[in-house]
């Protein structure tokens, strides 16, 4: 079982990432940055409705301040959802700021609410890393779900990602929920598994990825999309990038197992990486771009990089790995590897 003990290292964002997100549009001024948020004067303990702790404080300014705040967290929200266009923006007001001490990014989340009906949505305020920009960025490019944020400076804006967090499902929907399609969830799992170890995301704990239950006209279908992207090709260990290996997901991983046999798994695999192949196809340009810079950027350690590549040389025996010199090289050689195992298939 993988086990994480210390916070990843920060990495600044370099001069070549930096022009790769003024081309993609990821790049704004903002009127607000993440520091300008630590200012708060006091904070509460922030509570869900069964009483338990979240773990998240709410945190307050004073008035003064607040008015500025609200008036630039609510054009940031613009900026994600509208491209700035505040005229259809003015009923919204903050209805809450809270504050996570814990974790690599320590985030702010910003309760946006609709004044005429109540209805609200959440972004996040947090350190620009730039790990956790590939991450997003491959997210988007490479995976069924689409991706808005924002950076300026040392600053990211992130968009909420909806869903049901996996160790709350584990805990409160997996054995007790009658309408829960197993298979289909085993399914998606297995999917997303593969997502996770072809575009090498690591620490996919539990509380790390969301469950989208989505109805459909006949039963139910699931998706799990990864909330945390920090661990972008940053750790040396292979099982790292497989969420197959963390304790947390072991109850999944068994019914997995109860609920599909070897046949049927490696036909989900075999589906998931001709869709990412085909996504790569599509957006190769894109993904040329962020591969260059990933491979003249320094996103992990010489020893986490060196173990890495040895350990992907075995398991796919593919002694190319052995020639790359950072996360980067390694990356492009597992898409490479993905692309040239699909161009096999469909010549034979």
């Amino acid at each position: 079982m993988n086990d994480i003990s210390k916070k990843k290292n920060y990495y600044k964002i370099g001069t070549e990432l930096r022009k790769y997100l003024k081309r993609y549009s990821r790049e704004f001024d903002l009127p607000i940055s993440y520091s300008d948020l630590n200012h708060y004067e006091n904070s509460v303990s922030l509570y869900d409705k069964a009483g338990k702790d979240t773990l998240w404080e709410t945190v307050f300014y004073t008035q003064t301040e607040m008015e500025e705040i609200n008036n630039s967290l609510c054009y940031v929200y613009a900026l994600l959802k509208t491209e700035g266009d505040m005229t259809v923006m003015e009923h919204l007001y903050v209805n809450r700021i809270d504050y996570c001490p814990f974790g690599n990014s320590k985030p702010f989340r910003i309760r946006i609410t609709n004044k005429f009906n109540d209805n609200y949505d959440y972004f996040y305020v947090k350190t620009a890393d730039a790990s956790r920009i590939y991450g997003l960025e491959l997210e988007h490019i490479l995976s069924p779900n689409r991706i808005s944020y924002i950076v300026d400076g040392s600053t990211i804006i992130e968009e909420h990602i909806a869903g049901i967090p996996g160790d709350v499902f584990i805990k409160d929907w997996l054995d007790t929920d009658i309408t829960l399609n197993r298979t289909r969830l085993a399914k998606e799992f297995v999917k997303f598994n593969e997502r996770c170890f072809v575009r090498l995301l690591g620490d996919m704990r539990s509380y790390n990825y969301v469950i989208d239950v989505t109805p459909d006209f006949d039963d139910v279908q699931y998706r799990i999309k990864a909330i945390d992207f920090d661990q972008q090709t940053y750790e040396g260990r292979k099982t790292m990038y497989l969420p197959q290996y963390f304790k947390d997901n072991n109850p999944i991983v068994e019914f997995c197992s109860n609920f599909l046999n070897t046949e049927t798994i490696r036909q989900y695999q075999k589906e998931e990486r001709t869709m990412i192949a085909n996504r790569v196809k599509v957006s190769r340009y894109r993904l040329k771009d962020l591969g260059d810079c990933m491979e003249n950027d320094t996103i992990s350690t010489p020893e986490k990089i060196d173990q890495l590549k040895h350990e992907l040389a075995e398991h796919f025996d593919e002694p190319a790995f052995l020639d790359c010199k950072n996360m980067g090289e390694i990356l492009k050689t597992r898409l490479y590897i993905l692309i040239y195992a699909n161009k096999q298939v469909f010549t034979a």
